[in-house]
């Protein structure tokens, strides 16, 4: 799988093979969770009967088990549909699988361009040219979704503690051959914002989240997407990652992960 093209090849309409560029940090046979979580929001966009005047404006994933790296299958459903607003369902199955490994809920809200006045809050970021590069965690495997994603901080580092706000930009489309969408760059990066704004020492803890929920007042335009990331942590074990996402033009929404916390 090394010469891939995209963090997953497309087999069918609902069916899709990962691949090594979905490897996270955790476990060699796991996926990061940007990817699926991008691939569960494309399928909501995409089902055959999306409608065209509506968009995602919030989506919150639950994270079963470890998602494997291998063969999958996507499932949506409507749960609500009215005039203003819609709530649907999708759901990743490793291929033979009694049961889904991650599923999101996301809510779609009616759009009419130009309707209301714009408010725009907060000011804009430094752009991700007057950035750096700089590694992520060192993990013991060449190939994953660290080298699929390039990184630049503005504030803070992968290696250093505390907050930190970081341009993401995929290096490979989500689905082989096929164009990255506005919502696949944002969805693909703000479930790393654990690991931009960690307060832990990486080789000591584990601290992984076991839901993201992304609001989004508008899709991000063009290549890059940022997050700016703050994480608390509770003597008991359960962190809180709170982060604001941008695009070059400006915010664009929030979102959230809750961490399981403990030594290594």
């Amino acid at each position: 799988m090394g010469a891939a093209e995209g963090f997953f090849e497309r087999v069918d309409a609902g069916r899709f093979l990962a691949t090594e560029y979905t490897r996270g940090p955790w476990d060699p046979g796991a996926q990061h969770a940007g990817p699926p979580a991008a691939l569960l929001g494309r399928a909501v966009e995409e089902r055959p009967d999306a409608r065209a005047d509506m968009r995602i404006a919030r989506i919150t994933y639950e994270i079963l088990r470890p998602v494997p790296i291998g063969p999958l299958e996507v499932t949506t459903g409507v749960l609500r549909a009215g005039r203003g607003t819609e709530v649907v369902e999708a759901a990743l199955t490793p291929e033979g699988g009694a049961a889904p490994v991650m599923v999101a809920r996301a809510l779609r809200i009616r759009v009419a361009e130009g309707a209301v006045p714009a408010v725009v809050p907060g000011p804009q970021l430094p752009p991700p040219g007057e950035a750096g590069t700089v590694p992520f965690f060192p993990v013991p495997w060449e190939t994953g979704y660290h080298t699929a994603m390039e990184a630049r901080f503005t504030e803070g580092a992968f290696v250093e503690l505390g907050p930190g706000t970081c341009w993401m930009r995929m290096r490979v489309p989500l689905v082989a051959g096929e164009e990255i969408r506005p919502l696949d760059r944002v969805l693909v990066a703000a479930d790393s914002g654990n690991g931009i704004s960690s307060v832990l020492d990486y080789g000591r803890f584990v601290f992984v989240n076991g839901d993201l929920t992304v609001h989004l007042r508008r899709h991000p335009v063009g290549e890059w997407a940022c997050v700016e990331s703050r994480t608390s942590v509770d003597a008991g074990g359960i962190g809180l990652v709170d982060a604001r996402l941008h695009d070059e033009k400006g915010p664009i929404g929030r979102s959230a992960q809750s961490l399981f916390v403990a030594p290594r």
